[in-house]
């Protein structure tokens, strides 16, 4: 979409010049930049007023419900606000992941930003996260964007909550309707480091009997203090699909053992060669 607003814009400029003589004067050559790039954040802006109003009219008081028209809203919306910010997702392993499958996707946290770059890596997917329940009172515009796309809250302090939460993901992600998005670490980590996983959430995996893709995500913490200014490079690779044959008859903590060793191996291997690059 940010190319087809480049072109639109262009596009527009001989039309323009079929009905103002001002544009066909000499003098004139310094509005046809000038409109160019009014047109194109013309379009910019419009798209995302469409999109927030979208979003605003949300209500996070009834189940989350997806629409095919928002996803493919915010799988158009997604790709060009990266490409404002400057941030490239240089995704590894994409490959693994199945055009279209409903997965149960876990990954690193390192920034508040991370569901959007898998978001972006994976749009077929149809992805759905699960977010802490502080989102929905610090970040409500944000809580109503999750909620179109089928993510559901959950309260850490509330076993009884954080279980009914686990129950209704596997039944989102066993009937097909979304892949779910995890983040077993439970908060992001300010070091980068892997955090101990809370098993609990694999849950979902056993319960909708799906294969587990197992992703590690690195540098999303450098995007706020280099946007806009600087091309940002997130690093997310796919380590590892775990069929569900395959982890059926272990527990959720051999299950957790496994991804949390596969992550710390690949985060330390990214994490040594951006040191490099920056060398």
């Amino acid at each position: 979409m940010f190319y087809l607003y480049l072109v639109l814009s262009a596009a527009l400029i001989p039309v323009l010049n079929n009905f103002f003589e001002i544009l066909r004067q000499p003098y004139s050559w310094w509005l046809v930049p000038v409109l160019f790039i009014a047109f194109f954040f013309g379009f910019v802006i419009l798209h995302l007023i469409v999109t927030c109003i979208w979003i605003a009219t949300a209500n996070v008081n009834k189940p989350p419900r997806g629409t095919k028209a928002f996803r493919v809203l915010a799988n158009i919306t997604i790709p060009m606000l990266l490409k404002l910010a400057r941030v490239t997702v240089k995704t590894e392993g994409a490959e693994k992941v199945p055009e279209g499958a409903r997965m149960l996707f876990v990954c690193n946290h390192q920034h508040d930003l991370d569901p959007v770059m898998l978001l972006s890596a994976f749009p077929s997917a149809e992805i759905g996260f699960i977010g802490k329940k502080d989102i929905y009172k610090d970040m409500p515009f944000i809580a109503k964007a999750m909620h179109r796309l089928y993510c559901l809250p959950i309260d850490r302090k509330n076993d009884r909550a954080a279980a009914k939460t686990i129950i209704e993901a596997a039944r989102l992600l066993k009937s097909g309707k979304a892949s779910i998005g995890l983040f077993p670490e439970g908060y992001t980590s300010k070091t980068c480091e892997l955090l101990p996983f809370r098993n609990g959430s694999f849950k979902i995996g056993y319960r909708s009997e799906a294969d587990i893709a197992v992703c590690a995500i690195n540098n999303t913490r450098s995007i706020p203090r280099r946007m806009f200014l600087r091309r940002t490079v997130i690093e997310l690779r796919v380590l590892d699909v775990i069929r569900y044959e395959d982890y059926k008859d272990i527990t959720t903590h051999e299950l957790g053992d496994k991804i949390h060793t596969e992550m710390e191996t690949a985060l330390s291997e990214m994490r040594s060669v951006d040191k490099k690059s920056r060398v």
